[in-house]
C-alpha cells in the first residue's frame, strides 16, 4: 500500500481553500479525518510538520497525496464536492497536441492540459513530484502504462507534436545531467534510462514529445528536457501531460493532476489532442476529460449488505458528501463519481462508500446469536503434530512455494509422461517458473537442497505444506490435500536411515504401516517403497535416483520420504 508524506500546514492549507484563512487541527483531528480516506498515520515530526500516511485503498490514485487527502475531507465538510468547470465546459483549446502515426506501435496516448496562476511553492513543488512518482510507478506499473511530465509552460511553443524518431536523431539535456545525449545515449547513460529502458528495449523508434520549434519537452517514459522540463519553485505557468499505453489510466492520472492543480488555485485549460486514428473516444480528445457514467443500484441492496435500513435522503447525503453525483428515484440510487476517480465497478464500490462517508460508528453493531470457539482442524493438528516430531528428529522444517515450474515438479525428477508427472497447470501464466502447483513434497526439498551445497553436512530437512493432485472426479479437477515430506542428505546415507526416521513418526503417530516395492522414476530400482496404512498406500520413501540429482545438480546422495497426512488422518 502507497505511503505519503505532507506537511501538516500545506495539509491544513487546502483544507480551507485558496483566499480562506487557514485553520490548524490536531493530529488527533487529522487522526480523525483519515478514516475517510482508509489511512494511517504513521509517523508525526512536530519539528518539521512532516506527516507518512499510509493509505490502505489501491483502487483510489487520486488519494495518494495532500491535495486528494485534502479533498476528501473537505467534501465532507462542506457537504458536496466543488464544481471543476474545466471538466464539464467546452471551449475551444487555445492548445494542440499531435500524434503522429506510428506511435500506436510504441505508446499510443497522451493527455494534457495547462495550469495558469498557481505560483509553486517548495511544498507544492514536493507534493507535484511525490504525486508524479506514485502515480507513475504503483498505478502505471513502473511507467509502463503511464508515465507523467510537468514542463514550463512559457518556453513551450505549440502545436506540441508525440512522435517517432530514430534513437540519435534527437539530442537535448536530460534532468539531472549537463550534457546533450541522444535517445539512445540517455537509455545508456542516464539512472533513469539504465532504470526504465526496457520499457524502450525491443524498439528501433522512440518516442519524443517537442514543440513547434523542435524543442524537446521529454523522452516519455523515460526523462523531461532539462531546458523545459524542470519546473522550479516561483513557476506560475505549468504544462502537464500524461503518455501510457491504456487511454483510460491515462486521463484519470491526467485529470487528477488538474484536479490538484485547480485545489492549490490555478486556471485549468484544456489541449486538443489529435490522433492520427480513433480511439475509443474519437480521433479529437479534450483534456482533461471526464470518464464517468450512471451507475443505478437498488435501495434494497445497499441496505441489505450494510445490514441497516437507511432510507434514500441519508443514502443521498452520504454519496453526496463523498464526491458524488446523486439523484434518488422509485427506490433505486443513480450515482456518478467524480472525475478525477474511475473504480466504480460493482454495486459494494458504492456499499463501502455510503459506509465510509457516514462513518462505522454510526452503524448499529449486532451481536452473534450463537457462542462458536474457533480450534484447529484435525489434519493441522495432525500437521503440527507431525513437525514437532520431526523437529525433534533433528530436521529443520523449511516453507516453500507450492507454485513451481514442470521441469522441477516432473523433468527434474524423472516424471514426465508418468501418472506420477501429472500437475495441476496454472493458466495465462506470467512466468513458466510458476506455471504449475506441486503434486508432491520432494522438489520442494531438493530444490533447497540444491541451494545449500556450502552448507555443513549431514542435511535433514522436512516440510508440512498443500499439495495439489489432479482428479477429474472433482468438481474443480483437482483435490489439495497437506503432505509431509522429508529428506537426508550426507555423503554415507542409505535407505535405512530414513526408514528409521518413518519409523519414530508412525509410532507416534499411532499409525501401523508396511512397505512394499515400488518402481518409481524418481528413486533407485530396489530401493524404493510405496508406504501402507491399512492396505491402503500413503505415501513413498526410497534413495534418491542419481539421475534426479544431477539433474538439480546435488553432488551428494539423498534419501527421502513423502507422506500424505490428509489420507493417514483416516487410516490406521
Amino acid at each position: 500500500m502507497p505511503t505519503i508524506t505532507v506537511f501538516k500546514d500545506d495539509l491544513e492549507s487546502l483544507l480551507t481553500g485558496t483566499g480562506s484563512a487557514k485553520n490548524t487541527v490536531s493530529i488527533e483531528q487529522v487522526e480523525e479525518w483519515l478514516m475517510l480516506v482508509k489511512g494511517e498515520l504513521k509517523g508525526h515530526n512536530p519539528e518539521t510538520g512532516e506527516l507518512r500516511i499510509e493509505l490502505q485503498d489501491s483502487n483510489r490514485p487520486d488519494l495518494w497525496c495532500c491535495e486528494g487527502i485534502a479533498r476528501q475531507i473537505r467534501i465532507k465538510q462542506q457537504g458536496r464536492l466543488k464544481p471543476y468547470p474545466f471538466f464539464t465546459s467546452k471551449p475551444k483549446s487555445q492548445h494542440q497536441l499531435i500524434v503522429k502515426p506510428g506511435m500506436e506501435q510504441v505508446r499510443p496516448y497522451v493527455a494534457a492540459c495547462t495550469a495558469k496562476g498557481y505560483r509553486v511553492t517548495e511544498k507544492g513543488l514536493a507534493q507535484l513530484i511525490q504525486t508524479q512518482e506514485k502515480l507513475a510507478d504503483i498505478f502505471g506499473r513502473k511507467r509502463k502504462t503511464v508515465s507523467i511530465g510537468i514542463y514550463q509552460l512559457q518556453n513551450i511553443a505549440f502545436p506540441v507534436t508525440y512522435e517517432l524518431v530514430k534513437p540519435d536523431e534527437v539530442r537535448f539535456t536530460p534532468l539531472g545531467m549537463e550534457t546533450t545525449m541522444t535517445l539512445s545515449e540517455i537509455l545508456m547513460v542516464h539512472p533513469k534510462g539504465l532504470e526504465y529502458g526496457s520499457i524502450l528495449a525491443v524498439k528501433t523508434l522512440l518516442p519524443i514529445l517537442r514543440d513547434s520549434k523542435g524543442q524537446p519537452l521529454s523522452f516519455p517514459p523515460i526523462i523531461n528536457s532539462r531546458e523545459i522540463g524542470e519546473v522550479r519553485v516561483g513557476d506560475e505557468e505549468l504544462f502537464v501531460e500524461v503518455t501510457g499505453t491504456d487511454l483510460p489510466m491515462v486521463i484519470l492520472s491526467l485529470n487528477i493532476f488538474a484536479a490538484n492543480l485547480a485545489d492549490r488555485g490555478a486556471t485549468i485549460e484544456s489541449v486538443d489532442i489529435q490522433y492520427p486514428t480513433s480511439t475509443t473516444l474519437g480521433k479529437r480528445v479534450k483534456t482533461p476529460h471526464d470518464l464517468g457514467k450512471p451507475k443505478t443500484i437498488r435501495m434494497k441492496a445497499i441496505e441489505q449488505a450494510l445490514g441497516q435500513e437507511l432510507g434514500e435522503p441519508v443514502v443521498k447525503q452520504a454519496l453526496q458528501t463523498y464526491g458524488y453525483e446523486v439523484s434518488v428515484d422509485k427506490g433505486s440510487v443513480k450515482a456518478k463519481l467524480p472525475p478525477y476517480r474511475h473504480d466504480l465497478l460493482h454495486t459494494m464500490d458504492i456499499v463501502e462508500d455510503v459506509a465510509m462517508s457516514r462513518g462505522y460508528a454510526e452503524f448499529t453493531p449486532v451481536m452473534p446469536a450463537q457462542f462458536t470457539v474457533g480450534g484447529l482442524s484435525d489434519i493441522e493438528q495432525m500437521s503440527d503434530r507431525a513437525r514437532d516430531l520431526m523437529v525433534g528428529l533433528g530436521f529443520q522444517e523449511i516453507i516453500s512455494n507450492i507454485l513451481g515450474s514442470p521441469d522441477q515438479y516432473a523433468s527434474f525428477m524423472r516424471l514426465d509422461g508418468t501418472q506420477w508427472g501429472q500437475t495441476v497447470r496454472v493458466d495465462n501464466v506470467m512466468s513458466l517458473s510458476f506455471s504449475c502447483l506441486r503434486q508432491w513434497m520432494l522438489p520442494s526439498l531438493l530444490r533447497i537442497e540444491a541451494a545449500s551445497s556450502r552448507a555443513f553436512y549431514p542435511h535433514r530437512l522436512f516440510e508440512a505444506g498443500d499439495v495439489a493432485i489432479p482428479d477429474s472426479t472433482h468438481a474443480s479437477g483437482s483435490r489439495t490435500e497437506t503432505v509431509l515430506g522429508a529428506m537426508i542428505a550426507h555423503a554415507t546415507t542409505h535407505f535405512s536411515e530414513i526408514h528409521s526416521c518413518l519409523d519414530v513418526l508412525c509410532y507416534y503417530l499411532g499409525k501401523d504401516y508396511s512397505l512394499e516395492p515400488v518402481q518409481h522414476p524418481s528413486f533407485l530400482e530396489g530401493r524404493a517403497g510405496r508406504i501402507l496404512v491399512s492396505g491402503k498406500p500413503v505415501g513413498v520413501i526410497g534413495e534418491v535416483h542419481p539421475e534426479v540429482l544431477e539433474r538439480w545438480q546435488i553432488a551428494m546422495p539423498v534419501v527421502a520420504f513423502d507422506v500424505n497426512l490428509s489420507q493417514l488422518l483416516h487410516l490406521g
